[in-house]
């Protein structure tokens, strides 16, 4: 099988996994956010900032550069995962230790005993990272598909009963224990590979070299995405981060399975392009790809947001619609954002990718200030604003590296964006009048809902020809 033919299948796959996984989580959290209050779901987002950060220092990035050596052998797997093992147990040390003291920063003491025991997450991760590396490395995607849905089904068992049960919070802490419980069960019956009590000092440096800057990235860009969720929890109450999280997590529903399945996908099948002039193509096409599917789905979705949050969870959500559908604006470029870093890391720039997280987090830290000034709303704009910002940044350092510049990027993008804005437009126009003739919610969502991508697809197959040759050419 052809490297294309290989990054093609997996794809597929990927694609199959993430929405999969996510109908099936998407399901569990409309049946939970009717049982439980938004405080609660406020209550968990504050302390994942601290989860997120014990994963990326478990890791330490070197999972990245197991999957760009290109011939990796026992050593280095093993080696690897006696490091994630060593640093994953230090650092859930430092958590349980410091989870009185987060619990004082926000003025709730449960948060002490939920951090301890939602911190046990990625210790459990630390014994599978490696095996999906090796997975991910061999493009074996259809068999992290058959270990991922078992995990996710029997996860959203476990929370939604509990929710059922009364116990509040705690259904939300036991479904995540208990999907990377069955996942790492899963994965260390069904994969043959095994790791040996093997630490190599120097494949430990040379998977450390390039895997501690993306490390740092990875901690920088994980505090600033989650300061709007410390922030919003420190001075205002519980419910309005219930809020924020659901319009927060809503909005990346849908791109972050578009993000995971490329993000998986084209950095194995970039590293194995060494020529820059057939790395330029292959991203360019993968990019005008991405926006031509993002860019719908995210404006139907602002479309009949309030629709949406009312039929699916219920009134008392209503309040996160605002916010869903700012935040909805920047996911139309996420992935796009997101999926050029990979060119930094298939370069082997890994000292690059660190500055240009130093680089647009100051940026983010300004907006973030300035929009503090402004209520809850404010914060919401002023980081819809910075994601635009993190485009233009993230476009501009890995375009140098392939000789793709913004302008380039921008120009190749610039019909299938206008094509989105004037049909969503049209559409809005249109709702705006029809509302009043619609009987109900469901009604509003099927017709606006399907109507504007049906609207956009057939527009992009007749004025874009280089489009519909490369979404053709995926038949193949």
């Amino acid at each position: 099988m052809s490297l294309k033919q290989q990054a093609i299948t997996g794809v597929k796959w990927n694609f199959v996994q993430q929405f999969s996984v996510q109908i099936i989580n998407f399901g569990v959290q409309v049946i939970l956010a009717r049982l439980l209050m938004p405080e609660m779901f406020g209550l968990i987002a504050m302390v994942i900032v601290f989860i997120s950060i014990g994963t990326a220092l478990m890791d330490s990035g070197m999972t990245s550069s197991l999957i760009r050596t290109k011939e990796p052998d026992q050593t280095d797997y093993s080696t690897v995962f006696v490091t994630n093992l060593i640093v994953s147990f230090a650092v859930y040390g430092v958590v349980f230790l410091s989870a009185p003291y987060i619990a004082a920063f926000y003025d709730q003491n449960v948060l002490t005993d939920i951090i301890r025991l939602l911190a046990l997450s990625f210790v459990i991760r630390a014994f599978v990272a490696v095996h999906v590396a090796k997975l991910t490395k061999e493009m074996n995607f259809k068999l992290q598909m058959q270990l991922q849905i078992p995990a996710t089904i029997m996860s959203g068992i476990v929370g939604v009963t509990m929710a059922y049960m009364g116990y509040g919070v705690w259904s939300l802490v036991w479904l995540n224990l208990a999907q990377a419980i069955v996942f790492t069960v899963q994965n260390w019956v069904l994969i043959p590979w095994k790791p040996s009590l093997v630490f190599d000092k120097e494949r430990f440096k040379y998977h450390f070299k390039f895997g501690y800057k993306l490390t740092l990235s990875s901690l920088i860009d994980t505090v600033y995405n989650d300061a709007y969720r410390i922030v919003i929890g420190k001075f205002y109450s519980p419910a309005q981060v219930g809020y924020f999280h659901q319009a927060e997590t809503l909005r990346l529903f849908p791109v972050n399975q578009l993000s995971a399945v490329l993000g998986k996908v084209t950095y194995p099948y970039f590293s194995n392009i060494d020529n820059d002039v057939a790395l330029k193509s292959a991203y360019r096409k993968t990019m005008k790809l991405v926006m031509f599917v993002t860019l719908p789905v995210m404006l139907s979705l602002i479309l009949v947001a309030e629709e949406g949050f009312r039929f699916v969870f219920g009134e008392k959500w209503l309040p996160a619609v605002p916010y869903f559908q700012l935040l909805a604006v920047a996911s139309i470029i996420r992935p796009v954002s997101s999926y050029n870093l990979n060119i930094l890391k298939v370069k082997g720039r890994s000292d690059l990718f660190l500055l240009v997280e130093i680089i647009k987090k100051i940026i983010g830290v300004l907006f973030l200030v300035v929009g503090l000034a402004f209520d809850v709303i404010g914060l919401v704009i002023s980081l819809v604003a910075f994601s635009f910002a993190s485009y233009l940044i993230n476009s501009i350092y890995s375009g140098k590296l392939i000789s793709y510049r913004l302008l380039e990027q921008v120009k190749d993008l610039a019909v299938v964006v206008a094509i989105g804005i004037s049909t969503f437009a049209s559409l809005f126009l249109a709702k705006s009048y029809l509302d009043q003739f619609l009987s109900s919610d469901i009604i509003s969502i099927l017709i606006f809902g399907t109507l504007l991508p049906i609207l956009y697809a057939g527009l992009c197959v007749l004025l874009d020809r280089e489009l519909k040759n490369i979404v053709w050419s995926l038949r193949k």
